[in-house]
């Protein structure tokens, strides 16, 4: 049996990849509010292809650490981009 090319494929069209990066996104983001480590932190979730992008800001290294972490341990995250930043980190001093 042959292999069908990818925009042949039954199983995986434009939506459902659109459908399981919505899914993957709701599961981390209630994770994350969930966890009483990043619960009250300014952080974002975003999908694309099953990968998982963290931005916003949070309070220490531990906290960036554990959303990552947190978003590691969603079945069907493929990786993890964590762009989180720490509050007064990347700003000039006046």
């Amino acid at each position: 049996m042959p292999w069908p090319y990818p925009e042949h494929n039954p199983y995986v069209g434009d939506d459902g990849v659109h459908d399981e990066d919505l899914r993957l996104a709701a599961l981390v983001a209630q994770r994350l509010s969930a966890d009483w480590t990043t619960r009250r932190q300014q952080i974002s979730v975003s999908v694309q292809n099953q990968v998982v992008i963290l931005t916003g800001m949070v309070a220490d290294p531990a906290t960036q650490r554990a959303a990552g972490d947190l978003a590691w341990d969603v079945v069907g995250v493929f990786d993890v981009c964590n762009a989180l930043t720490l509050y007064g980190r990347g700003r000039g001093r006046r």
